[in-house]
């Protein structure tokens, strides 16, 4: 990997992704995570934090070791048992039906082959299980959407392959999944092509 994806990248996700209304977000979309569970993309573990005490194993995936090797002051002080794998998203090493949740924060926006990384989730959660996300994407508002259109080519050099301009909620439910909970929004600072929020639970 790059200098720029293996360094830059993790540090100024760590910086900009911890924002206080970002962080409530997070806390307010994991607290009914329980059981075995896989978290898609960990990045520098930013979620790790507000894991409630009902998971009792988490395992996580990231295809980057700078991302990785940030996150690893986050692992040593959880108290959550942490299964650590360093590979893609679109092929998984584990059996169909293997985990209670699985969880997807920032994401599914990176994903190169995005409809796989879904197929590989709906895989391996169980057949009462839930997937939670959370994601920004395809804004609402058609003269945002133009500009999330114009500006996608640019986003995806300098923030490593992030799309503005996925419909996050087409791509679950295209994939088999039925949302059960549902609600778009934008955050509350930052630019609207940036800034529009897809979060969820789905399950089978």
């Amino acid at each position: 990997m790059s200098f720029y994806s293996d360094v830059v990248i993790p540090f100024f996700y760590d910086k900009s992704m911890d924002k206080p209304y970002i962080k409530e977000g997070r806390k307010k979309l994991l607290k009914n995570v329980s059981g075995e569970v896989l978290e898609i993309g960990f990045g520098t573990g930013l979620n790790l934090p507000h894991y409630p005490s009902s998971v009792t194993k988490l395992t996580i995936i990231d295809k980057n070791p700078g991302m990785n090797k940030r996150a690893q002051e986050r692992i040593s002080a959880s108290k959550i048992n942490v299964e650590n794998k360093i590979i893609e998203g679109e092929k998984l090493p584990f059996e169909d039906e293997s985990f209670d949740s699985v969880v997807s924060t920032f994401t599914l926006c990176s994903i190169k082959e995005i409809d796989k990384s879904l197929k590989e989730i709906y895989r391996t959660l169980k057949h009462d299980g839930k997937f939670f996300f959370q994601e920004h994407g395809l804004a609402n508002d058609p003269k945002i959407r133009k500009w999330q259109k114009r500006l996608n080519p640019i986003q995806k050099v300098w923030a490593d392959g992030c799309n503005l301009n996925r419909d996050i909620k087409f791509l679950i439910e295209q994939t088999g999944f039925n949302i059960i909970e549902f609600k778009n929004y934008f955050l509350e600072k930052g630019l609207k092509t940036h800034t529009f929020m897809y979060e969820g639970i789905a399950c089978k």
